[in-house]
């Protein structure tokens, strides 16, 4: 099988900055990912998560890193630009993950508040294949 190195984006916020609201908030995008991609762990090469200033009670990473095969992927906490009016308590991933390369569709979750970001990415985004897996548009 040939595969293709794809980035998948994925937001979502949490009501209060506590352990478990970002867990919970962390733990939901992560298995939306994951299903909706029907992406397998092994398969990811890096996770970097940005959280807003106003989340400070755990690192988005330590809760990714207790998921089943995830101990292993390479992974990055990071506080997100601060702009004036900009969406709070936001949690945001971008994932770097080795997928089959005629996969033809992505579902980037924004989940919760964080929909409000990208409404336009509230289904799958379908991927501009080369021409070998699309050859009807020669």
């Amino acid at each position: 099988m040939e595969w293709r190195l794809k980035a998948i984006r994925g937001a979502t916020t949490v009501t209060e900055n506590t352990v478990q609201a970002i867990d919970e908030a962390v733990t939901e995008m992560l298995n939306e990912l994951e299903m909706k991609n029907q992406l397998d762990p092994t398969q990811i090469v890096s996770v970097t998560f940005t959280v807003t200033r106003d989340l400070d009670a755990i690192f988005p990473a330590a809760i990714a890193r207790k998921r089943p095969f995830w101990d292993c992927v390479a992974m990055l906490d990071v506080q997100q630009m601060h702009v004036e009016g900009s969406l709070e308590r936001c949690i945001r991933c971008l994932i770097h993950a080795n997928l089959p390369a005629n996969q033809v569709q992505v579902w980037h979750p924004y989940l919760r508040k964080a929909k409000n970001l990208r409404p336009d990415w509230s289904s799958p985004q379908r991927l501009v294949q080369p021409e070998s897996v699309q050859p009807h548009l020669r």
